[in-house]
């Protein structure tokens, strides 16, 4: 059973953007302003920040519903039921394109929401996510490599 963690709103990754303070600039930040306010509104709707804590191989591990799919914290998953079976991250990344699995990058909400959780180190600030049927084939592959 996924229990929701709620996370702020979709535009205040934007409440950092302040004015310049030289009037001739001013015009010209406010359209940019409202051009990436637009751009993460439209990408809002495609990747949700609303995260679940789903339960993989009897552990709970974050997850986020793209575009009607469940997909989970490859770092987090790594950390959990990978490290110890192959020789780094980038072993998996090597092993994916192998398996011709393309993770989803997050988007930086996603990221702030999982680095809240946990789920990622504190100074992390890229993230990838992957399917459960792919985290799967990964597992399969790494168990199966022994």
């Amino acid at each position: 059973m996924a229990s929701p963690v709620t996370t702020a709103g979709a535009l205040s990754a934007l409440s950092g953007f302040g004015a310049l303070s030289h009037p001739i600039h001013h015009q010209h930040q406010h359209q940019h302003q409202h051009q990436q306010q637009q751009h993460h509104v439209q990408q809002s709707n495609l990747c949700s920040s609303e995260c679940k804590l789903v339960e993989v191989h009897g552990v709970k591990v974050a997850s986020f519903s793209v575009d009607g799919q469940e997909l989970i914290c490859l770092p987090q998953v790594f950390d959990l039921f990978l490290k110890h079976l192959v020789g780094g991250l980038h072993t998996v990344y090597t092993k994916l394109k192998r398996l011709d699995i393309a993770p989803v990058v997050c988007t930086v909400e996603q990221v702030r929401v999982l680095r809240g959780l946990g789920a990622i180190q504190p100074g992390v600030n890229r993230c990838k996510l992957i399917s459960r049927k792919d985290f799967e084939a990964l597992y399969q592959d790494c168990t199966s490599a022994r």
